[in-house]
Order: structure tokens, then sequence, then C-alpha cells
């Protein structure tokens, strides 16, 4: 028998990778970080797509750097919220994608939407959630004079940042922090759990079951996996903040 009459003609396709769509309104060092990430055979699946409801968010050139479709859908071309994220959807859904992210994407979601992507869509927030709901979380953090600060990877649902947690890194707010000390450290922490979170939803790690977040099948805590602050800072080699 010819080796090649096994094959039939039959040219097996490349195996494909898990794809993700990246929402953005902002700077885009998040999406840096998961970009980063995806370069370096961490992120355990390819981003398709970057969509943007601010065209001049700098993000955005972060992605065509990287070689990624870049898309512009500004929300106020768009009557209604529901209108915007009709289109939206259609934009999303046109990448087939397996995980959809929102990194910095200051749009607050319709129920119609959230329930399209429930279960395969992540958001990063900048506290220690449930603490700190919504906007300027580092102001209030340091108005309520919390002594512990961070950011949490959660499941999207129609509560705002009200979804399972899936990680958190916790950071000490120091004597002499001002808003913008804060909010570096912080973000520092976003840039290291945020691709752990994506790779274990790529992976077929984690899931969302009901209204709880699972990994390898078992429930996670209400905080998710908690890195803390020594943890954390730890892992980024930060100088003199053990």
């Amino acid at each position: 028998m010819n080796g090649d009459d096994t094959l039939n003609g039959f040219t097996p396709e490349e195996a494909t990778q898990p794809r993700v769509v990246v929402l953005i309104s902002g700077g885009g060092t998040n999406l840096q970080a998961l970009i980063d990430a995806q370069t370096h055979d961490q992120l355990g699946g390819e981003i398709v797509a970057v969509v943007s409801n601010v065209p001049d968010a700098y993000g955005l050139q972060r992605a065509r750097d990287a070689g990624i479709d870049a898309v512009v859908l500004p929300h106020q071309e768009y009557e209604t919220r529901d209108a915007f994220d009709g289109a939206l959807i259609k934009v999303i859904e046109r990448h087939e994608p397996d995980l959809v992210v929102l990194a910095g994407f200051m749009r607050i979601l319709t129920p119609r939407f959230v329930q399209r992507f429930l279960g395969r869509m992540i958001n990063i927030h900048p506290s220690l959630l449930p603490e700190y709901q919504g906007l300027h979380t580092h102001a209030r953090a340091l108005a309520d004079g919390a002594e512990e600060h961070g950011c949490s990877v959660h499941f999207v649902t129609e509560e705002l940042d009200g979804g399972p947690v899936i990680v958190q890194a916790a950071v000490k707010v120091l004597p002499d922090d001002d808003e913008d000390s804060l909010k570096s450290r912080v973000l520092t922490r976003e840039h290291l759990i945020f691709p752990i979170a994506v790779r274990w939803f790529l992976e077929g790690r984690l899931q969302l079951q009901g209204n709880l977040a699972t990994i390898d099948g078992q429930p996670l805590p209400l905080c998710g996996m908690r890195l803390s602050h020594e943890d954390a800072a730890e892992e980024l080699d930060e100088d003199g903040a053990l």
C-alpha cells in the first residue's frame, strides 16, 4: 500500500487556538499584559480582535503593533445603549471568540449583552471585590483609611462588578500613598493576575457554574484565589515590598 493512500487525499487542518476578543476604552496596559503573555506562549490562546468604543484609545495602537485586528465602534453613533450593545454583539461574534475580555472597557452593559456572553466573559476591576464596586476605587479606599487594597478578576454578570471572583491580588496601603501611587501598585498586580485568569479559562480549567466560579471542577471561595501582598510582591520582584 502506498503510504499516501492512508490519507485518502485528506489534509488535516492545523489545530486552532482558543480565540479571545478584548474590549477596551483607554490606554490598554492590561491589554498589553495579555499581548505579552501571548507572545511568550503563556496565554493559552490567541487575541483575534481588540474593540474600542473610543476612537483614539491608545490600546488600539497596541493591537495594531501586535498585528491584531483593531476595531473602532464609537458609542456616540448609537441612539441607545441597547442599539450600541447590539452592534457590539455583531462585531464580537464575527470573530467567533471563546472568551470576551473586558480590559478597561468603560461601559455599563445591557442584560441582553451580558446574557449573550454569560460564562465566557471576564473583567478586571481595581479593588478587592466586593469592596468598592464602580468607579474611583483608589480614592475611596484612601478616604476610608483602608489598610489593604488590590484588584480582582471576575466573571461578568448583570450586577455591576458583582460576578463571581476568580482571582485577586492584594496590596498594602502605605501611610504616604496618594491616589496615583496606589493606582500604580495596583496596576502592576492587574498585569500579573489578568493573564493567569485568561489562561485558566482557555485551558478549560475555569468555568462559571450557576453563580459560582470553579477551577478544575472545585468551587472557588467568594474572594477567588487571592495573592497576598507578600506573595504578589515576590512574584513582581518588588524591592523592599516584603
